[in-house]
């Protein structure tokens, strides 16, 4: 049976693979991994084409994590244009103070219009930031995204410890429900790497992910510790506010260079040789569980 087409389905035809990054609990860091995903998804190739899309709408930090803070979208006759591949609610608020007090149906119409009306154009990968737990904003998600469903998977972020890891078992069991595939967890903050010694603590405990993985029967990506350069990297991108009184044209080119330093500088950082290992595990996993996923739905 031909499944139905939707404007979703047609902004979406011609972008490879959809990747929902998600975690049953907040300040495990999934923003930052779903950055350095998108970064590292980038280098992954000369080629590969990556955009990445943030729906945690009343926590948008994606725009500020790769420099493109204070930016604007623009209106074109064929929709939205995603800044340099980036769409977020942040890029829509008066003020990046503004907080977004919304009700179940304005999510759901703004992820709709996110997916719809953003001019995603060919793209091997489309990572999807979303917000900690299972709420409105992932059944809105899977649903307008039904259409492309052979084409969806998701990655678990996680940290080492007990009450961490129990939520992320309930977002487990959320990807189960709906019968969304999983590429497979990452335990993020595993362990401090003393910046002058180099000796690791393990401030959170270590192995929970791992055991969690193996227990579940699915893919342990890897390991994240806790990397100071990382986050002086993320905390300090710098903001196109910082363009006032230049030309679109200006601004655009200003925030293309920032977007480059950023990912320039995350790949000199000890983390972005971690996250190429999960990348490379990441891609040679999605064709078997998209085919997996497919064979599952027929």
């Amino acid at each position: 049976m031909a499944v139905q087409e939707t404007p979703v389905s047609r902004r979406l035809k011609s972008v490879k693979h959809v990747i929902i990054v998600c975690s049953g609990k907040g300040g495990v860091g999934k923003s930052s991994v779903s950055a350095q995903l998108a970064l590292s998804l980038h280098a992954s190739s000369p080629n590969a084409r990556v955009g990445i899309l943030d729906v945690d709408l009343t926590g948008p930090s994606i725009p500020r994590m790769l420099g493109l803070d204070g930016h604007g979208v623009h209106q074109s006759s064929d929709g939205w244009v995603p800044v340099l591949a980036c769409m977020s609610v942040g890029f829509l608020l008066k003020k990046k103070g503004d907080s977004v007090v919304w009700r179940g149906p304005k999510k759901n119409a703004m992820i709709r219009q996110f997916l719809s009306d953003v001019r995603w154009g060919d793209l091997d990968y489309l990572v999807v930031d979303t917000p900690p737990g299972t709420s409105d904003e992932h059944i809105s998600l899977i649903e307008h995204l039904a259409p492309v469903h052979s084409r969806l998977s998701a990655v678990i972020v996680t940290t080492p410890q007990a009450v961490a890891l129990l939520d992320a078992m309930k977002c487990l069991s959320f990807t189960r429900a709906v019968a969304l595939p999983v590429l497979g967890l990452i335990e993020n903050m595993s362990g401090y790497v003393c910046p002058c010694c180099g000796e690791v603590s393990n401030v959170f405990s270590t192995g929970g992910g791992a055991e969690m993985a193996r227990r579940e029967g699915v893919p342990f990506l890897g390991s994240m510790p806790i990397d100071t350069e990382l986050v002086t990297l993320l905390d300090a991108a710098e903001s196109a506010d910082q363009d006032q009184g230049a030309t679109d044209g200006q601004h655009d080119e200003a925030s293309e260079v920032r977007s480059f330093g950023v990912l320039q500088r995350y790949q000199k950082t000890s983390s972005a040789t971690l996250l190429s290992a999960i990348v490379e595990k990441l891609i040679s996993t999605l064709p078997s569980v998209e085919h997996a996923s497919v064979s599952n739905s027929a």
